[in-house]
């Protein structure tokens, strides 16, 4: 099984505060540097759960670029796509109930482009997994859009996590909805704010209240996508449904990858 997962690979500052933090002072924290970014995260976690996994997206050509690249390629993940310009760094604070808050910096991310993508990248795949930041601007999502034609002319299915409710409000559910629509995605995750966040735009998704998946059926794709809560993939330890789903009940969960924040 390989997995290519989309999207960005940054540096991840995790910190964590004794206490909840004061405004105009100081507090004592624990504090986390390393290789990071949804994609990124998505294919260690890939590795460690037995299948293979590639990444692509544009890279930083910095220090802190080769940083979390040669971290990544410890975990297994190959890397391909461009490369140039400053490496992003998202920043997160992590509450005492584990909840976090985050600032996020893509970086020369953001510069990847549907021009800039190579069939090869995708040959062989089995499911491209987009970050849904790249449906961000429009040149992310044109990347998008033409990843997930060469995956699926490759034979892979796509899934696509929707990633930040406050993203999908800022981009405006119509727009975020119409270029989710474009990778005519197979599968898609997402919070139960981040899903409701869609539906403001359209009645297709699930009901996110009731906490079960649905699916809904375009008028240019062949198969329903299926649409599931971040609850529902804890619960399955799942990327691919059919293909390589691992119940907790009949096997432990393995460790996440010791950089991994997503």
């Amino acid at each position: 099984m390989l997995i290519c997962t989309l999207g960005d690979l940054v540096l991840d500052v995790i910190v964590r505060p004794d206490e909840p933090l004061v405004a105009g002072d100081d507090v004592v924290a624990t504090t986390r540097v390393g290789a990071g970014g949804q994609a990124a995260n998505v294919a260690a976690w890939a590795v460690a759960l037995g299948a293979r996994a590639r990444f692509v997206g544009h890279r930083g050509d910095d220090a802190p670029g080769r940083l979390v690249q040669a971290e990544l390629a410890r975990h297994g993940v190959e890397s391909l796509g461009p490369a140039g310009g400053r490496t992003g760094v998202i920043v997160a604070v992590v509450g005492a109930d584990r909840d976090r808050s985050m600032a996020s910096d893509r970086g020369s991310a953001l510069e990847l482009t549907a021009g800039a993508l190579e069939p090869r990248w995708f040959a062989g795949s089995d499911w491209l997994h987009v970050s849904g930041y790249m449906l961000a601007h429009e040149g992310g999502a044109g990347a998008g859009a033409e990843a997930a034609r060469l995956a699926h002319a490759a034979g892979a299915r796509v899934s696509v996590d929707a990633a930040s409710a406050t993203l999908i409000q800022s981009v405006g559910a119509a727009v975020f909805a119409s270029r989710l629509a474009a990778l005519v995605p197979d599968l898609v995750f997402g919070t139960e704010s981040e899903l409701a966040a869609i539906a403001a735009s359209s009645d297709s998704v699930p009901n996110t209240r009731s906490g079960t998946s649905a699916a809904r059926r375009d008028a240019n794709t062949a198969a329903p996508t299926d649409w599931m809560s971040v609850a529902e993939a804890a619960s399955t330890l799942t990327l691919a449904p059919a293909a390589w789903a691992r119940r907790a009940a009949s096997a432990p969960a393995p460790a996440p990858p010791s950089w991994a924040s997503m």
